[in-house]
């Protein structure tokens, strides 16, 4: 069983995604409650909060997009996005890195934590 990766910049989308949806059912399961007015506008205002999340992480994602670098994945000849050292295609989902250090290991997404290198760079002195 392969693992399936995706790339950080769809999942960040999807969370988005997910957070109008989300936002938009509070709101609807709101309108159920319209003879309790408190908790109508309770539900109301979580929706509200929801959906401008949503808007704040797509603009947060779209900033973020911006200064990932763009390459050629070398499996499907698609062009993509990368951030950090490692990251997957967006489109066939092959892992992917910059890095001349990584090239051959095995795909994890804790390189592109900076706690992991330091560990890495204790462990070597």
């Amino acid at each position: 069983m392969a693992l399936k990766y995706s790339n950080k910049i769809n999942k960040i989308r999807t969370v988005a995604l997910s957070l109008v949806f989300v936002g938009m059912i509070i709101m609807y399961i709101g309108l159920i409650f319209k003879n309790i007015e408190w908790l109508m506008v309770t539900l109301m205002i979580l929706g509200i909060i929801a959906i401008g999340l949503s808007t704040a992480i797509y603009f947060w994602i779209g900033l973020l997009s911006t200064k990932a670098v763009p390459i050629v994945c070398p499996e499907c000849e698609k062009p993509t996005k990368m951030l950090g050292r490692v990251d997957a295609c967006m489109h066939c989902k092959q892992p992917l890195t910059l890095d001349r250090n990584l090239e051959g290991e095995e795909f994890d997404e804790k390189y592109n934590s900076s706690k992991y290198w330091k560990e890495q760079e204790k462990k070597s002195e």
